[in-house]
């Protein structure tokens, strides 16, 4: 059976079974909370636990790294979006210690790429129009200095009330344990 396969198997049971009842929530979030989050699989349930939250407590956006690196990304448009339509009153950028961005090194990726089929035509055609790759796809050295970085792009946007909180913090991907980076409420 393919992954889709057992997948929609699943659904169809957990459907049939009306286990959808217990994550019953509207679209704004109780705690008026949204969190920018790595996607790394090992905090999926990890995250919510160790903050105590539950479905419906808040908005999650996830992608590598935690990384809100462009003022007009899609990072930062789901923000607005959580702040101005959803009643969102704090933000948390949310690291993880042991994370893949911070041993990404381009150039191992991008022959990656061409293993994989992308042609060095395509990424030259890219290039030539405008991508940098080092730049695009960001590492860094220090999850705290990441975290920082996102927590002053999120506080500095233009369209950003000052009054919206904006923390920082990194989690540990094992035990769950939160160290804050930055306290929104001390800026």
């Amino acid at each position: 059976m393919s992954l889709i396969d057992e997948i929609m198997d699943f659904n169809q049971k957990f459907v049939d079974a009306e286990e959808y009842e217990q994550f019953f929530t509207d679209k704004y979030p109780e705690k008026n909370l949204a969190i920018v989050s790595c996607m790394d699989a090992r905090i999926l349930d990890l995250l919510p636990r160790a903050l105590g939250l539950k479905n419906g407590d808040a908005k999650v956006i996830r992608n590598a790294g935690a990384l809100v690196t462009h003022p007009w990304g899609s990072v930062m448009r789901s923000l607005l979006v959580a702040v101005f339509e959803m009643h969102v009153h704090e933000i948390m950028v949310i690291g993880h210690y042991d994370c893949g961005m911070q041993e990404l090194h381009v150039p191992d990726m991008l022959d990656r790429m061409r293993a994989r089929g992308v042609s060095d035509e395509r990424l030259e055609i890219l290039e030539n129009a405008g991508v940098d790759f080092h730049k695009w796809l960001t590492d860094f050295d220090s999850v705290e200095d990441a975290i920082m970085h996102s927590v002053n792009m999120i506080r500095k946007h233009p369209l950003m009330p000052s009054e919206i909180k904006v923390h920082g913090l990194v989690i540990h991907p094992i035990t769950g344990k939160l160290n804050i980076v930055v306290n929104g409420n001390k800026i």
